[in-house]
């Protein structure tokens, strides 16, 4: 008798020390939720801070009349109001739920909600973030009201050969579809003038990877200060010449676009417009290298040959293209000859498709 009433004070002990730790933990929520009302106002109140400014830098430049920056002003600051009142009464009605059930509220088991994944938590203004916040930082962002600069990854790949002096292209030592180049590189777009977008400035900096590769059984030999073309001794399965450089191109991109404007933004978009750049390029040689692959004695023999071959070290040229959005029917043509001190000058020329990503 003794040993059942000494387990049942202990069962009592627990259930009592269970209800005091449960009430412990809803009233610490409780309170976390009360700290969180605090900060949605501070939150709140600070974005309306930074979109009074923003409406006073548009007053400065003269953008908007002070009449003009006192209706938008309201009109934020009726915003905010409404955002604090919304989101505290969702953080009041949390308080509530919890008081009145002594913290046993019932929650949506893990099948039976949508897949959440944790992250940051922000304020879009018209797709951009003046500021966001994650866990228990967040950071402020000035959202630019006129952007004039723009980034994008460029990439071409097309055919590539020569001009040679004194002959045509149909002339040409060099396999018309087996010798092709490939391009990559990163280019800014800037708008000239202030309130027109129809005449942009790209620029930027670009690998270039030429290819040249000899029609029949021919490979390229330098011969002191002269690099020509030679019959191999056997037969070769690919003979190819590549020249890598590293050039900074810079055009003139001509256009329409469509201007998107708000109280907030201006932007100018060439998604889905014609396009045409003009210009040119200059840099300088990485390195020259000629693949051969042959077969000798029954064995296949794969050469690298990484020499001089007297191309030029300074590469320059000219480079345009046209197009709609990011898909552009490429041309460059190198003004430095491919190999110094030629008895025949020859020229980089090639054509292909150039997409700005």
């Amino acid at each position: 008798m003794k040993t059942i009433t000494f387990y049942a004070t202990l069962l009592l002990v627990f259930l009592v020390s269970q209800c005091v730790i449960g009430q412990e933990d809803y009233e610490r929520e409780i309170k976390a939720l009360k700290v969180e009302k605090e900060r949605i106002i501070e939150q709140e109140k600070e974005a309306l801070k930074e979109e009074v400014k923003g409406i006073n830098r548009r007053v400065e430049r003269g953008e908007i009349s002070e009449a003009e920056a006192k209706v938008l002003k309201e009109d934020v600051a009726k915003r905010r109001a409404l955002n604090i009142e919304n989101r505290t009464a969702i953080v009041d009605n949390k308080i509530s739920l919890l008081e009145r059930n002594k913290g046993d509220v019932l929650t949506l088991s893990e099948t039976d909600t949508l897949d959440y994944h944790h992250g940051r938590i922000g304020i879009l203004i018209e797709g951009e973030r003046p500021f966001y916040f994650g866990s228990d930082r967040w950071r402020k962002r000035e959202v630019r009201y006129d952007r004039r600069t723009y980034s994008d990854f460029v990439m071409a790949i097309g055919l590539n050969n020569a001009l040679i002096e004194g002959q045509s292209l149909d002339d040409s030592p060099y396999k018309i579809g087996g010798s092709r180049f490939f391009e990559m590189g990163w280019q800014w777009r800037t708008r000239v003038f202030k309130n027109s977008n129809w005449l942009r400035f790209n620029y930027g900096f670009s690998f270039q990877f030429n290819g040249l590769k000899p029609e029949g059984n021919q490979i390229f030999v330098q011969d002191g200060n002269q690099t020509v073309l030679e019959e191999f001794e056997y037969d070769l399965d690919k003979s190819k010449l590549r020249m890598d450089n590293l050039v900074f191109p810079v055009h003139f991109e001509f256009g329409p676009s469509r201007l998107r404007k708000s109280e907030k933004i201006m932007r100018y978009s060439i998604q889905n417009q014609f396009r045409v750049g003009l210009g040119g390029y200059g840099g300088f040689n990485l390195g020259t290298r000629q693949k051969l692959k042959y077969r000798r004695d029954g064995e296949d023999v794969k050469d690298k040959l990484k020499r001089d071959y007297n191309t030029s070290d300074l590469i320059y040229g000219l480079s345009g293209y046209m197009g709609f959005d990011g898909v552009l029917l490429y041309i460059k043509y190198d003004l430095n000859p491919i190999f110094k001190d030629a008895e025949v000058k020859q020229n980089n020329i090639s054509l292909g498709l150039r997409f700005d990503i």
